[in-house]
């Protein structure tokens, strides 16, 4: 077994998406948090040297003016989409920061060159802190995802889903469909946030991560079966263990925040995720800039699961 090591150095929450055009695009909280950049690359070795492109840079006031966190780029309807949270201060209110999530577009073939433009913000129906927003298209029908507050369930986050009738409207009421519930998800902070989807096997998958941001951060799974009701909580199965967490042999730490895409031979599937290679964090994690982007297979067992594996290792 080959030993990972970190593919880009300093992007947290990463997202690649391999398009028609055989491109990766790569997109990832920046540690400045002011920005969303995007770099393109034929293969994935070789988006570390491709030069990064500034999308979009926040202004200097206003709701959406700091902490730009995890852009996450989707080829929507025509269209490319970037989904990214910001905040309008980085004032602590109700033990959480501001957050809402916003969203700009590009309709040029290329989106490295082409011209990028604000939309606004995605207005889930809940005025809370909110996050982690990803979409998937589903037997004709687009959906969006991400992680929200709920001012009447203890923690963070939750993860709720919502049908969309275009990439920047909701069309449907929030549905919960996972809250912080077991000791894992627990520590540090109750924290659903960061959900990734993949369409396999006859099921439908949902990754997200849990806990604070430390060595504790941790990925659980969600399925259904790909013929029931996506809109439907019953419809959902939730592993009541992580299905992947730190590696301290290896001192591969926190992963998570993850996505998926394909390998060149277009069948590989490939998780993308973050992780630190050390654990002793001066202050808030959060101002620590050492969360890499690391890239592994994503293998299955007999019965059409995942098999995630130790993030330090390619098995």
């Amino acid at each position: 077994m080959q030993l990972l090591q970190p593919l880009i150095e300093q992007r947290a929450d990463p997202c690649i998406y391999r398009h028609s055009d055989g491109w990766y695009y790569f997109t990832a909280s920046v540690p400045a948090y002011d920005r969303v950049e995007l770099r393109r690359a034929r293969t994935i070795a070789e988006l570390p040297q491709a030069e990064p492109v500034t999308a979009w840079l926040k202004p200097d006031t206003g709701p959406y003016s700091e902490l730009i966190w995890a852009p996450e780029i989707h080829f929507r309807q025509g269209a490319w989409y970037i989904y990214f949270a910001a905040a309008p201060s980085r004032e602590i209110k109700h033990k959480l920061f501001q957050h809402r999530m916003y969203v700009i577009r590009c309709q040029d073939a290329n989106p490295i060159e082409g011209h990028w433009e604000f939309l606004g913000q995605i207005d889930t129906g809940i005025d809370t802190f909110c996050l982690d927003a990803t979409t998937f298209e589903h037997k004709g029908q687009l959906y969006y995802l991400w992680a929200q507050k709920d001012m009447a369930i203890e923690g963070n986050s939750n993860l709720y889903i919502a049908t969309m009738d275009t990439p920047d409207r909701l069309s449907s009421a929030p549905v919960l469909l996972s809250k912080p519930e077991y000791d894992w998800e627990i520590i540090g902070f109750w924290v659903n946030e960061g959900p990734s989807v993949l369409q396999r096997n006859g099921k439908l998958f949902i990754s997200y991560s849990a806990s604070a941001t430390d060595a504790n951060y941790a990925m659980g799974l969600l399925w259904a079966d790909e013929n029931a009701d996506p809109m439907d909580p019953a419809s959902w199965h939730k592993s009541p263990t992580p299905v992947l967490r730190s590696c301290f042999e290896h001192k591969v730490y926190g992963p998570g925040h993850n996505s998926f895409t394909v390998a060149e031979d277009g069948v590989t599937d490939l998780l993308v995720y973050h992780a630190r290679t050390y654990t002793d964090i001066v202050g808030d994690p959060l101002w620590d800039p050492n969360r890499h982007t690391y890239v592994k297979a994503l293998r299955w067992d007999q019965h059409g699961m995942p098999v995630f594996g130790s993030p330090s290792m390619q098995e």
